[in-house]
């Protein structure tokens, strides 16, 4: 009997990409897997692509190989969420002519983007500051922008992007005759 060509729903999806992530992860091509799980390369590149769902002990043997619990292929997506430029939050890190807001979820702390807005010649405070957090990375969307450390001055235009440890003091203002968008990314 032909099989009949079953929809994929998106949670049967999931499973394929998440096996497919776990096997990268571990540096094994399919064949690798398929050989240490008793299985044929061909079968796991379809599980892989959900063209094909496995058996119960296919999965187990294929977990078993990638060191994983069965249970991490079906786990939802607890760790992604979106934030909505709308929704997002605005902070206040102070300046003067700069419009912030907080894109990243409002729980996470080991990275934190935040999309900022800046006036033609707004600028940050007379006194060098520093932020607290690991390192830190401004990354000019469009305008100008001027990023001031202790030793040199950074003129950015549109596309550019800086990193620097988050305790390196500094101060900016847009130069620019119009308004800068930029992200920050502070990162632990």
């Amino acid at each position: 009997m032909k099989a009949l060509p079953i929809e994929s729903t998106g949670h049967s999806a999931a499973v394929g990409s998440r096996l497919r992530n776990h096997r990268l992860r571990n540096h094994m091509t399919i064949d690798q897997l398929a050989s240490a799980a008793g299985l044929t390369k061909g079968f796991v590149s379809r599980v892989e692509r959900d063209i094909t769902s496995p058996s119960v002990d296919s999965l187990v043997r294929m977990c078993q190989v990638l060191r994983i619990d069965v249970g991490a292929v079906f786990a939802g997506p607890a760790d992604v969420e979106l934030v909505r430029l709308a929704d997002a939050p605005h902070v206040d890190l102070g300046g003067q002519g700069i419009e912030e807001q907080l894109v990243t979820p409002t729980g996470q702390r080991k990275v934190q983007v935040i999309r900022a807005r800046v006036a033609a010649g707004g600028r940050g405070e007379e006194s060098m500051y520093s932020m607290d957090c690991e390192t830190e990375v401004l990354h000019l969307i469009s305008g100008r922008f001027r990023l001031v450390v202790p030793d040199r001055t950074y003129e950015l235009e549109a596309g550019d992007t800086v990193s620097f440890p988050g305790t390196e003091p500094h101060t900016w203002e847009n130069p620019g005759p119009e308004e800068a968008v930029l992200l920050w990314i502070l990162g632990s």
